[in-house]
Parts: structure tokens; C-alpha cells; sequence
């Protein structure tokens, strides 16, 4: 779980770092414009992109996990507890 955390976060600030760079320094060469709107833009886009490839595969992994561990599963043992009759 750390290991997915950390890449987590490294994947996120590779992908904001250098678009809030671009939003906060728009003014500070003389003679040089960015357009913020564009940048703010790009800046979604990616995030959009990130935030569709997460949620794929939470989704995927979701459908996985159901048909994995449904009762029908020919694979399926019942646990301990569940053959016992102790809950």
C-alpha cells in the first residue's frame, strides 16, 4: 500500500509541478505572456487523464475482486468461521 501511495504522489506532483509553474510565473519576464487560460486547460487535461486511468483500474480491479470471490466460483472454499457455523 505504501508503494502504490508514493507513486501515487510522484506520479501527481510530475504532472502539477510543472503546470502551476507555468500558472504562477506568467509575469515575471518582462515582454513574455502566457496564456493562462490555455495553461489552466492543460493543466485539467492531464489531471482528466489521470483521474480516467485511476478509475479504470479501480473499476477493473472492482469487476476482478466480484467475479474472483463470488459463492459460485467453482474455486470457492468457505473459511473456517463459515464452515463452523460460528459467526
Amino acid at each position: 500500500m505504501k508503494v502504490i501511495i508514493g507513486l501515487g504522489a510522484i506520479l501527481g506532483l510530475l504532472f502539477v509541478l510543472p503546470a502551476a509553474e507555468q500558472v504562477f510565473a506568467a509575469g515575471s519576464e518582462v515582454g513574455e505572456y502566457l496564456d493562462r487560460k490555455a495553461a489552466i486547460w492543460g493543466l485539467f487535461y492531464r489531471l482528466m487523464i489521470v483521474a480516467f486511468t485511476v478509475g479504470t483500474v479501480v473499476s477493473g480491479l472492482i469487476v476482478w475482486l466480484v467475479l474472483r470471490f463470488r459463492e459460485s466460483n467453482p474455486k470457492a472454499k468457505p473459511t473456517s468461521y463459515e464452515a463452523a457455523g460460528s459467526w
